[in-house]
């Protein structure tokens, strides 16, 4: 499988070492704008910056190049990205979070939610903390974490960085040097306290998850998610 690697920072290091290692090709690694060029590779991994995500994954979809994106605060322009690739029977995979444990948290969130709706005396909050270089917060994971929360939950109708309103789940982000990524969800009332936690030992989680949804998406044709790739939930 021949990669181009859309942002080669830290992040697209890690996934070049992980994408060699399982016998892949990495034709472009760049971190700039990459136009008909991109036609060299199989697949394209977005890890790029929020304000060079959309025209990097537009450009994969227009040159019929599978892409997977795991790059955060972008999502404005997300239903364009699907229409996009409905109209031009691309394929692509966004993921706030590729990491597989991540993936399995996600479920596990979502099911506690599930248990918790009808527990209006718990009051839930999320925190993560990542690395000082990271650009967005909340991230996308929380943010993930968060939405699934609401679906599930009769409890609250959207969520808000530091937010104390009524209905609104508060979301805190920290910002330590050298943490990779740390989520935890807490539930809390005057009794007791129920808490998941996932912990990102290293960067390696997150792009073997990548690569594993790069050789799943090549071949197909659609908008998926890493629930597919593992076939979860």
């Amino acid at each position: 499988m021949k990669i181009a690697l859309l942002g080669y920072g830290k992040m697209g290091k890690t996934i070049e070492a992980i994408a060699l290692s399982r016998g892949h090709e990495v034709v472009i690694k760049t971190s700039e704008a990459v136009t008909s060029e991109i036609t060299k590779a199989d697949i394209a991994i977005d890890f790029s910056v929020p304000n060079a995500a959309f025209n990097n994954i537009s450009n994969c979809i227009n040159n019929n190049i599978p892409v997977i994106s795991g790059t955060t605060g972008w999502l404005d322009d997300y239903d364009k990205i699907v229409a996009l690739c409905q109209q031009k029977k691309g394929a692509f995979i966004y993921a706030s979070n590729f990491s597989l444990g991540v993936n399995i948290f996600f479920e596990l969130n979502k099911t506690l939610a599930k248990m918790m709706s009808t527990l209006e005396d718990y009051k839930v909050d999320i925190e993560e903390i990542h690395h000082t270089q990271k650009l967005d917060a909340p991230s996308g994971t929380a943010i993930s974490l968060a939405e699934d929360i609401i679906e599930n939950s009769k409890n609250y109708q959207s969520w808000q960085l530091d937010g104390s309103e009524n209905k609104v789940l508060p979301i805190t982000a920290k910002r330590i040097e050298k943490v990779p990524g740390t989520h935890n969800i807490t539930y809390k009332n005057e009794v007791d306290t129920i808490k998941i936690e996932h912990i990102a030992h290293n960067r390696e989680g997150f792009a073997l998850g990548a690569v594993v949804a790069a050789e799943w998406l090549v071949g197909k044709t659609g908008i998926f998610t890493m629930k597919d790739v593992l076939n979860i939930g």
